[in-house]
């Protein structure tokens, strides 16, 4: 009885092995399973990545095109200004050329503007807008170059009207001055010299606007203003050249 009991029991634990053997294949394949899925997700990760990579770099190419344009166009930008302040420059000399020659001829036989002054000093601002500056100088041109000086007169005024806070304003109202009394208008002239002197006191014309102011107004009769204006001159502007000259005329009055 004992031999089959024990052959009964044989029989039933290589049942259970025979049973119990495919668990570990089982196993391996979900965990085959799972590294796959991890695979194809970090795949797609990259992918994904890579696509953003692409993006941001065509992004990046974008951004540098435009910087290159905007450098571009401030390179020439700054060109155009460079040679408009040169151009101002060369003007400038030009007058200032001309100061020992036009003063040492008497005031009635003065031909054509003058200005004791460089046009721009070293304490003014010179603008930044190309189309003013542009105009400016075509209107200082018209005196210097061209000697056109009934032309500028229009020229200043179209100037003053359509940059009437330029940084110029002083040396335009000081023109207009000086071309109307060639013009033979020294009322208009006076008007100008007086903007000038009393609204840009510290513009570099100044002096040489209240030397103008105290002739136009000594020649039309008004002495008492024109003392006045070359006595402020003298007190101001003691070591200038057109303090010099106002002593000069207070001393034929």
């Amino acid at each position: 009885m004992k031999p089959k009991i024990i052959l009964a029991a044989m029989i039933l634990s290589g049942s259970t092995q025979l049973w119990a053997a495919p668990a570990p294949v089982s196993e391996a394949a979900s965990s085959q399973s799972s590294i796959e899925k991890r695979l194809v997700a970090l795949e797609n990760m990259m992918k994904s990545r890579n696509l953003l990579q692409a993006e941001l770099q065509q992004q990046l190419n974008i951004l540098q095109d435009e910087v290159s344009q905007v450098r571009g166009i401030t390179e020439e930008q700054s060109y155009k200004l460079e040679k408009v302040l040169q151009r101002q420059r060369e003007l400038y000399q030009e007058i200032e050329n001309r100061v020992s020659q036009a003063y040492s001829q008497p005031a009635a036989t003065q031909t054509q503007p003058t200005n004791t002054y460089t046009d721009v000093g070293p304490s003014q601002a010179i603008s930044s807008d190309l189309s003013e500056n542009e105009a400016y100088e075509r209107a200082v041109a018209l005196i210097m170059k061209d000697k056109r000086y009934e032309q500028a007169i229009p020229e200043f005024q179209t100037f003053l009207t359509t940059y009437p806070n330029s940084v110029y304003a002083s040396n335009a109202h000081y023109w207009l001055g000086q071309l109307l009394t060639i013009q033979n208008d020294p009322a208009g002239a006076t008007e100008h010299f007086k903007v000038v002197v009393n609204e840009y006191p510290n513009s570099n014309k100044r002096p040489d606007a209240m030397l103008k102011l105290g002739n136009l107004l000594a020649d039309q009769g008004l002495g008492e203003q024109a003392l006045k204006t070359f006595n402020d001159l003298i007190n101001q502007y003691p070591s200038t050249t057109a303090a010099k000259l106002a002593t000069e005329r207070l001393s034929q009055m």
